[in-house]
């Protein structure tokens, strides 16, 4: 059962509706088109492997892997066509509320990812300065679950697979060569030792054999030799020398043609495309120069709030000396891992305890912490089959890196009511499959970030460094319009960005260094997050404003996470129309 059947009247897309709903007669036959479409979208989906718009960290293996060769593209390309011409087809007025939201939802994703096969997007997407997809594999294990013989018997096809897979991608980068589209010097001169980490001697040292190291109980001791001895001869002769193949590409040919200056808008049709990456990651038709001007604006504000905490606690000294001290004290970072994780999970489990006042409708799926030594600071949603939880990595090993005052931040952006009650939320809805997993990044991080600023009102932030820390979090992503824009649109080198950070922010240099390639080559997508979190903000004081005191935000909680993840102006709508229903 899932929980729009526990609760019936949570069911929010009613209120998109411009016009009253057809009756079951009436709209029987584009019910039944619109089903039976996103039926055959799903089904070609889950057989291509490929999902449109889904969170990567999300990623697992399942049996073979996905085709990045040119023919399977302009397979999925012509798909997604035939696709558009039936739904086209389908009178949106005939449709039910319901169904009338998902139409909209599905067109926009599909005419999105018709966009996304006239950019070359493809050519940057194996590989950025943060992660890459043969990270992805390597991360995967950690994020499934292996609970029977045949989740072993899938994996070991996904290993086997690897060979395949990983020329596709390597074929798909010298292609990228070829065309000119290669990520900045300066970005991805360390890069191979993502790639070198993976070329180990011994099998058993590779992160790919931890599943042979806790087989279930339902699986005999035979067995788990069999599985161990094909896992270790796997790894042996297909993925170590896979990385060692995707390793000499990268040294030989992909470095030496890395391009030279910063900005994506300095390739052949670049201004396009980092227009298109815009409206991609935020789902708004905004344009670098007034994103840009946003992130001042905000800066601005941020920045005064943050100086009458400096003054409230005394401090003497100018705004760079108490961002010094932050850094040095050892007073704001952990002794040691455990108790850095032990700080994060009274957090999260007193987080829990307040949502009851801020939310009727919560996830019944549960989330765990784990320290991870190499990515930190993320969360992967659960599968949705019910086999697994999400979870929250921690930055462990470098305790420098994690100040204390920022942990009530980033575990409310991570854990609840950020990312995994939104997320895992979704997954239970009672929602067609598109929908449960789907990701818009201005959706979701916006709803993150504004998950910070609802930690004033659940009762965290009493101590003003943790307060400091939540508005170093804030001005960190104001200050990502300023220079995400800045590069790619109007001409700031990396050691320009790289200095303003350090100027407006409390992050340290080696964190604003690893942001700023992020930036470079991960084009637009730190946008998103600024950016959703203004327009949750705004609509939240248009609903206040309008309803005065008949305003819940418990409904109105209820209404922005109970419809899975959607495009801004989706979402505007739907607050508009949602208001409308609250004041009758």
């Amino acid at each position: 059962m899932r929980i729009c059947e526990i609760f019936p009247v949570i069911v929010f897309g009613a209120f998109l509706a411009a016009c009253s709903p057809s009756t079951a007669d009436d709209g029987s036959d584009a019910t039944a088109a619109l089903h039976g479409l996103l039926d055959e979208h799903w089904e070609a989906a889950t057989a291509e492997k490929v999902f449109f718009r889904m969170d990567p960290d999300a990623w697992r293996m399942n049996g073979e892997l996905s085709e990045h060769n040119p023919e399977a593209r302009a397979r999925r390309e012509q798909f997604n066509e035939t696709i558009l011409s039936k739904l086209a087809a389908i009178r949106i007025d005939d449709l039910g509320p319901d169904d009338q939201l998902s139409y909209r939802i599905f067109k926009y994703e599909r005419e999105t990812e018709r966009e996304s096969y006239r950019q070359p997007a493809h050519f940057f997407f194996p590989i950025t300065s943060m992660f890459g997809y043969h990270t992805y594999f390597a991360e995967a294990p950690s994020n499934m679950s292996f609970l029977s013989a045949s989740d072993y018997d899938d994996y070991l096809v996904s290993l086997a697979d690897f060979r395949r897979y990983n020329r596709e991608h390597i074929e798909v980068l010298r292609d990228a060569i070829e065309a000119g589209y290669t990520h900045y010097c300066g970005s991805i001169s360390g890069y191979a030792a993502t790639i070198a980490q993976h070329i180990v001697a011994d099998a058993e040292k590779s992160r790919l054999f931890v599943p042979f190291t806790r087989f279930p109980g339902s699986i005999d001791a035979a067995q788990r030799q069999q599985y161990t001895s094909k896992g270790k001869e796997l790894i042996n002769s297909v993925i170590v020398p896979g990385y060692e193949e995707l390793l000499e590409f990268f040294v030989s040919e992909y470095l030496p043609a890395c391009r030279k200056d910063v900005a994506v808008t300095s390739l052949p049709g670049g201004d396009d495309y980092y227009q298109y990456l815009i409206g991609y990651f935020t789902t708004t038709d905004m344009t670098a120069a007034e994103i840009h001007e946003l992130g001042v604006s905000e800066l601005n504000r941020i920045r005064a709030e943050m100086q009458d905490i400096i003054d409230d606690v005394g401090f003497e000294g100018d705004f760079k000396s108490f961002i010094d001290f932050l850094r040095e004290d050892p007073q704001f970072y952990a002794s040691s891992d455990a108790e850095l994780l032990g700080r994060v999970a009274l957090i999260c489990k007193t987080a829990e305890g307040e949502l009851p006042r801020f939310f009727t409708l919560l996830p019944r799926a549960t989330y765990k912490i784990a320290g991870d030594p190499n990515r930190g600071g993320f969360y992967v949603p659960p599968s949705g089959d019910g086999t697994d939880s999400g979870t929250y990595f921690v930055k462990t090993g470098d305790l420098k890196s994690i100040p204390l005052y920022s942990l009530e931040s980033l575990s409310l952006h991570e854990g609840v009511p950020g990312h995994h009650l939104q997320s895992t939320l979704a997954q239970e809805l009672d929602l067609p499959e598109f929908r449960r997993d789907l990701y818009h990044s201005g959706f979701g991080e916006g709803w993150a970030l504004y998950s910070e600023r609802l930690g004033l009102e659940m009762g965290f932030y009493t101590d003003p460094y943790n307060n400091f820390g939540r508005l170093t979090y804030e001005a960190w992503r104001a200050c990502r319009l300023i220079v995400d824009t800045g590069m790619h649109a109007f001409g700031w080198s990396r050691q320009q960005a790289v200095d303003f950070m350090l100027a407006n922010t409390a992050l340290s240099v080696a964190d604003i260094n690893g942001e700023i390639d992020r930036y470079i080559t991960w084009p637009a997508q730190a946008l998103s997050y600024k950016i959703g979190e203004l327009k949750i903000r705004e609509l939240r004081a248009r609903a206040e404003a309008a309803l005065g005191p008949e305003f819940d935000i418990r409904r109105f909680h209820d209404m922005l996470v109970g419809n899975g993840s959607l495009p801004l102006t989706v979402l505007e709508e739907m607050v508009t129309n949602w208001i409308s229903e609250e004041a009758r």
